[in-house]
């Protein structure tokens, strides 16, 4: 099954924004993220934490994948800055 695979934040930086896999054997979300995790089993715990949006709708791992699906990998965001207030006088 051919697939566009999305990679985001640190993901990013370990693949590329994006990949397309032209014979993925799998039929799942879970049977994808199983595949990364044996490509890149470095990142660890983080494959358990990551969002996954399938066609820009979020998906859980049970989800079918199909011809041409586009899959999202999104990990976990934090940060930010603290809120500043100025004030005057």
């Amino acid at each position: 099954m051919r697939l566009r695979v999305l990679f985001f934040g640190v993901l990013r930086d370990r693949f590329s924004a994006e990949e397309r896999l032209e014979q993925f054997p799998g039929r799942t979300v879970a049977d994808l993220l199983g595949y990364y995790r044996a490509v890149a089993p470095e990142l660890g715990t983080l494959w358990g934490t990551l969002a996954v949006a399938v066609n820009q709708q979020y998906a859980a791992g049970n989800v079918e994948l199909k011809q041409d699906d586009e899959v999202a990998l999104l990990p976990p965001v934090s940060g930010g800055a603290p809120c500043v207030r100025n004030h005057a006088g």
